[in-house]
């Protein structure tokens, strides 16, 4: 580090010494993207662990439960951003981090459908609508102010499968 500290001195430039350092390639992140080594000792890039906490603390803002925001207004401000998120994005080579994001992104939203049902009875209705027995929707609306563990049951997840997001404009960020 000191020697390129000195080579850029002559150039008249300087380093910011708190941002740069030498290290190895797995321990550094660079532009919101972090290095890990592949098979055959080949470098691929992944998205670092601090951009993944930033864009599940965005759509938590985002699918807020208590936003007073209809689905359609919350789908519209998610395509916004996860749109320019997965253009950034686009050079990581693990596919498998944006699949599992996909899924909690879908219970995510399950959640807020739930919570905008408000009763069970409402809750009961709606997934009656959409074709799930009777002994299944009577289980999920049973419990249906235990938002985030409703949000995973059968019954929604059968309701509201992932075609559904993507016919209402939800982008995917992992392999379609």
């Amino acid at each position: 580090m000191q020697h390129l500290i000195k080579l850029y001195a002559r150039l008249k430039l300087r380093i910011n010494v708190e941002k740069s350092a030498v290290a190895p390639v797995g321990t550094r992140q660079f532009l919101g993207y972090s290095f890990w080594y592949a098979k055959g000792g080949t470098v691929k890039r992944r998205v670092s662990p601090k951009a993944l906490s930033k864009l599940k603390t965005r759509i938590r803002e985002i699918t807020s439960r208590n936003g007073g925001r209809s689905f359609a207004r919350v789908v519209a401000e998610l395509r916004g951003y996860l749109t320019g998120w997965k253009a950034y994005f686009r050079l990581a080579d693990t596919p498998g981090i944006f699949a599992h994001v996909d899924q909690w992104l879908h219970r995510r939203l399950r959640l807020l459908i739930v919570k905008q049902c408000k009763r069970g009875t409402t809750l009961f209705r709606v997934l009656k609508r959409k074709g799930i027995p009777t002994r299944l929707a009577a289980a999920a609306a049973a419990h249906c102010r235990r938002w985030w563990a409703i949000a995973a049951h059968g019954a929604l997840n059968t309701a509201f499968p992932r075609a559904y997001f993507l016919t209402r404009g939800v982008p995917l960020l992992g392999p379609s």
